[in-house]
């Protein structure tokens, strides 16, 4: 099974590329964003617990973060693959994402990186808030993820490439021309 993750800040265009990838090369999409806003929408248990941290702009659990995605890779095992989108976001989310697949006979296969400078992230995210009204993207908020994001996430890349998985793809440019460019260095 290939299990690619999609690395990025938020903003980097991680949500539409992994799905291009997933319906491209025919694996399962997996954005823990998604699944965490689709339970607080629907109000669930989950969706109560997580709402105000989401909504602070703050990092879900690691624990909680890692049984939902065994429970998507458990409910999905016959997919011929996975993109990871948005996960993991720390050293120690990586850590456990590992022990998890290697208890299934499993391994992450390629990381990919979307780099983009960050006014354009700002930028983007803005936009994006105000098209959609989502609330989890204020400026406050935006800031505060990007803060996030190099404290905890950028780490990830020395780990990624330690294990010579990683590789950096530009993403600024046309949503085509970024999906050739990942598609270019995509080894299944």
């Amino acid at each position: 099974m290939f299990n690619l993750i999609l690395f990025g800040p938020p903003g980097a265009g991680k949500g539409t590329q992994a799905v291009k990838i997933a319906e491209t090369f025919g694996w399962k999409h997996v954005s823990t964003g998604d699944i965490l806003r689709a339970e607080v929408s629907q109000g669930t248990p989950l969706g109560l617990k997580v709402k105000s941290v989401m909504e602070a702009g703050h990092l879900v659990s690691d624990e909680l973060l890692i049984e939902i995605m065994e429970s998507v890779f458990l409910k999905n095992s016959t997919v011929k693959g996975f993109v990871l989108d948005g996960f993991p976001r720390t050293i120690n989310q990586a850590e456990e994402l590992d022990k998890m697949l290697l208890k299934h006979g499993q391994k992450v296969t390629q990381v990919l990186a979307l780099e983009v400078d960050e006014d354009e992230l700002v930028k983007r995210l803005l936009k994006r808030a105000l098209e959609q009204g989502r609330k989890d993207d204020t400026e406050e908020v935006v800031k505060n993820r990007l803060v996030q994001y190099h404290h905890h996430t950028k780490p990830l890349t020395d780990y990624y490439i330690d294990k010579k998985l990683y590789q950096e793809v530009y993403g600024v440019g046309s949503i085509d021309d970024i999906f050739s460019q990942l598609c270019a260095v995509i080894k299944p």
